[in-house]
């Protein structure tokens, strides 16, 4: 479903006039937050650093998605201590990042991640410490170590709903950028300029979209206005970053939705190149199978069954490759070598954009290997197929295809059969085959559209997806 890009409540104000000297205090009267519902490793940290004579705080997502009743999947922290102060009250402390310098403290399986506050960056190239703090000529942060008070790091944080912060010792709310209002309104807004912060990190265009995904919030109007003109600064993004946003983009439960906003905000396209050209020649058929192998995600992850990136990048990078394959073809090139190099040439220009490891490339063209492969069922080659570690994946990602609307002359319906039946009616299925001149098929046919297929339920249709 389509998200509704709510408009603000005021017109957004520029960065120098959005800054509160003081915050809004709320005290534990005025909100429902209590330190039993945080982490006590993350209480612990809080009260150890200001025993020390540290400001120190709980900081972000964690008071954000408490706020919504929602449980965080970490807590974090803010302090006014450095890392190298952090670490030498903590022996459990490791420093970590070269962009972010961060420290995480280890609590068995438990790290609780703790940020120095910082400040925005200076303006000109002057007052700049290359060492501390760089940009490019874009104006993308490639370095942010600057540190300062806590006023500072609030207002140099991205979303205002993510500019909370909550001591625990106190039990109160510190908010300096109306989070709480925006959070009781259902809104997502940027601190400060939209162009200016969107230009020091593309990637808050991803975030934005990601959290009114999660949260069911719309995005302020004056937030989107310019994510359709910068999205093309994500090409900008270093492919890995990439894929680890991607990954919390379409594995966090609302992938469905987040798909529909990135091809609204036409940000699909600088992540997904291929399957965007592929989007817009033939809208119905890729829309389809991508929705519904994202809705089947969706669906697993709620019900806590394992998921994994392979299957999901299949299906998202799956429409790019029948013309690809095709044009092989017609240059003389059997089936299955056909789909082989069209899969190399697909993901090795995809991780151009977005870095997937080989861990993931692997059994991608091993599922679209599969849809090669299914369709030839004569003597043997039924049993053999089914005995292929990749047969589930691959049969699954078949049934994910007849969904969207591909004809394959029942070829869901026959592999469903098969594995239910015992020896015998196996054999007569392969002989049926044979005298219907059957089983040598050379893969995927022309799409059509249909209704009729039948197929296991929505939710296992990606079941692969785990294993």
């Amino acid at each position: 479903m389509l998200k509704k890009l709510f408009q603000s409540f005021r017109s957004p104000l520029r960065r120098t006039q959005h800054i509160r000297s003081t915050p809004e205090v709320l005290n534990s009267n005025q909100h429902s937050l209590q330190r039993a519902q945080f982490s006590r490793y993350a209480v612990n940290i809080v009260e150890r650093l200001q025993n020390a004579g540290y400001q120190a705080y709980l900081v972000g997502g964690c008071v954000r998605d408490m706020l919504l009743n929602i449980t965080p999947k970490d807590f974090d922290v803010a302090t006014s201590a450095t890392p190298e102060q952090v670490r030498a009250e903590f022996r459990n402390a490791r420093i970590i990042g070269r962009r972010f310098k961060l420290v995480h403290i280890h609590f068995g399986r438990e790290i609780i991640e703790v940020a120095t506050f910082r400040a925005g960056h200076p303006q000109n190239d002057e007052e700049e410490d290359t060492n501390q703090s760089s940009r490019n000529e874009s104006g993308r942060i490639l370095r942010d170590n600057v540190y300062g008070t806590l006023e500072e790091d609030a207002q140099r944080r991205d979303f205002t709903i993510n500019a909370l912060y909550y001591d625990p010792v106190s039990e109160r709310i510190l908010d300096y950028a109306n989070g709480v209002h925006d959070i009781r309104n259902n809104l997502i807004r940027l601190i400060g300029d939209p162009v200016q912060r969107y230009q020091e990190d593309p990637v808050r265009m991803l975030r934005a979209v990601r959290f009114a995904a999660k949260l069911n919030f719309g995005i302020e109007k004056h937030t989107a206005a310019p994510i359709r003109e910068l999205a093309p600064m994500l090409r900008e993004i270093p492919s890995a970053r990439l894929f680890e946003e991607v990954l919390k983009l379409f594995l966090s439960g609302y992938a469905a939705d987040t798909f529909e906003m990135l091809v609204d905000l036409q940000l699909f396209d600088p992540l997904f190149p291929a399957s965007a050209e592929a989007l817009e020649h033939n809208p119905t058929y890729t829309h389809t199978l991508i929705s519904e192998a994202l809705i089947n995600t969706d669906l697993r992850i709620k019900q806590n069954k394992p998921v994994t990136p392979a299957f999901l990048f299949a299906a998202l990078l799956w429409p790019a490759l029948p013309k690809r394959v095709l044009r092989l073809q017609d240059r003389g090139m059997p089936p299955i070598p056909a789909i082989q190099e069209a899969a190399h040439e697909l993901i090795v220009e995809q991780c151009q954009r977005i870095a997937i490891p080989k861990r993931f490339t692997l059994p991608i063209r091993e599922i679209w290997d599969m849809q090669e492969r299914l369709p030839r069922r004569s003597g043997k080659r039924a049993d053999l197929l089914l005995d292929n570690p990749r047969f589930r994946a691959g049969y699954d990602f078949l049934l994910l295809r007849e969904s969207a609307g591909e004809q394959t002359d029942g070829l869901g319906e026959w592999w469903t059969d098969y594995q239910d039946a015992n020896d015998s009616e196996r054999r007569d299925m392969i002989r049926d085959l044979g005298s219907k001149g059957d089983g040598e098929g050379a893969g995927p046919k022309k799409r059509r559209r249909s209704s009729t297929k039948r197929k296991r339920s929505s939710a296992d249709a990606s079941g692969a997806a785990g294993e």
